[in-house]
């Protein structure tokens, strides 16, 4: 019997949940097939079958937590694998040549078990001592606290089931501890008023725990401003046709902010660094995360080098790691290492913000919806007013390390790169 174990799933990555099996009890698997998905604080991740043979038993079910290293299923490799059942059976008899029917007839009653008490279930579960039980059981008995090898069962093999367990949850049992405050002050279930009760996802959990965090250790705060997108609007307008049939990709807003972003960096560094100790790591390269959100939450993939790419260039890296994003096809690879970061809250139809920085980097920008508005505009002719496309954008940074007047200037930097945005191709 060979025990599939969580493997190693990153450096700073130590559990998992399971999202869902891939491949049922008793199925045949082969070497390299995906037998079951878990959930990371980061991605979800295919676990793999190292050998060939037929998934036996699960140990872990949906929504359980799995450590690395952890026995999750056994895999029964040998020869007769394939006729193993979907339940644990009594030790196969081993196979006879075909002979008469006087033979076979002599072999029935060898197949029957003789008459016993219940067998020793030991390592045909997963190590010797342990009961055997089914995976819902075993999740229930931990749920409840109930040790699996002091329970008696009905099974005629041992094996223990959800029914045993709840005939022993409902047998007297010590009085429970006094409720915690929070369960004390819950409200009564009112069946005019339901509710339902939703697990946080693993993801759902990690995002809230590091977004307190970041409120706890970093000196948060948040400048804004306003751009006016008259000039940006009127070069995608005009290069719109050409642009996408030379790329084959729209040219978006994304490029423009991610380019004047790195224009802000190079002129203000300490917004491009990290805290370590009491060191300051700066960067001297450009790998900016693009917030996307999905269904299981926001992430941050990472457009690499962003200072060395050209607009199509981002703008296919923006639409592959958003495709991927929503389908759970990232990387971790692609999530790690960005420098600063870009989330835009307007595709949602947000008009003002505050962005919280995604650790350790010590900056953001949030982009806004474009409202059109009137503006007092400076002509040859003197003072206007005009109607023109303006956007409010925010910088949430860690003043530990970035002053005020350093996170203004970084502002109106965006600001003016965007408002002429020729510009970009010198200094983005």
């Amino acid at each position: 019997m060979i025990e599939v174990k969580v493997p190693e799933l990153a450096e700073s990555i130590t559990e998992g949940t399971i999202v869902r099996w891939l491949v049922d009890v008793g199925s045949p698997v082969n070497q390299g097939d995906d037998i079951a998905e878990i959930e990371t604080d980061k991605v979800n991740i295919q676990i793999s079958a190292e050998h060939s043979g037929v998934l036996k038993e699960i140990e872990k079910g949906v929504d359980e937590t799995v450590e690395v290293g952890e026995v999750i299923a056994l895999l029964d490799e040998s020869t007769d694998a394939g006729a193993a059942a979907s339940s644990p059976a009594p030790a196969a008899q081993k196979a006879k040549p075909e002979g008469t029917e006087t033979e076979k007839t002599q072999d029935k009653p060898a197949a029957k078990p003789a008459p016993k008490t219940v067998p020793d279930p030991v390592a045909s579960s997963g190590g010797a001592g342990r009961k055997l039980a089914s995976p819902a059981a075993r999740k229930l008995a931990r749920e409840k606290g109930i040790d699996l090898n002091a329970l008696q069962t009905s099974d005629p093999l041992g094996r223990v089931r959800v029914e045993d367990i709840s005939r022993q949850t409902a047998a007297p049992q010590p009085a429970k501890p006094a409720q915690t405050a929070s369960e004390a002050a819950a409200p009564p279930e009112d069946p005019a008023k339901p509710v339902e009760r939703i697990k946080m996802s693993r993801r759902r959990q990690t995002i809230a725990r590091r977004l307190v965090a970041v409120q706890h250790e970093a000196a948060m705060l948040t400048t804004f401003n306003e751009v006016d997108l008259t000039a940006v609007m009127a070069i995608r307008k005009r290069r719109k046709e050409a642009f996408i049939k030379e790329h084959d990709v729209k040219l978006g807003f994304m490029s423009f902010f991610t380019k004047a972003v790195v224009g802000a960096l190079k002129s203000f560094p300490l917004l491009n660094a990290e805290i370590d100790g009491t060191d300051l790591l700066v960067k001297k390269y450009y790998d900016i995360g693009i917030a996307v959100a999905t269904d299981q939450g926001l992430v941050v993939p990472v457009v690499r080098d962003a200072d060395k790419t050209t607009f199509a260039e981002i703008e296919k890296a923006i639409r592959d790691l958003a495709t991927r994003a929503r389908s759970n096809k990232l990387t971790l690879g692609d999530l790690q290492g960005g420098t600063f970061t870009i989330t835009n809250g307007g595709t949602f139809g947000s008009l003002m913000s505050t962005p919280i920085i995604n650790a350790p980097q010590v900056g953001i920008l949030g982009m806004h919806g474009i409202k059109k508005r009137p503006v007092a505009v400076s002509t040859p002719e003197g003072e206007k007013v005009e109607i023109r496309p303006m956007m409010y954008i925010a910088l949430s940074y860690d003043h530990r390390i970035v002053d005020g007047s350093e996170a203004v200037q970084f502002l109106v930097k965006v600001k003016n790169l965007l408002e002429d945005p020729e510009t970009l191709l010198l200094e983005g």
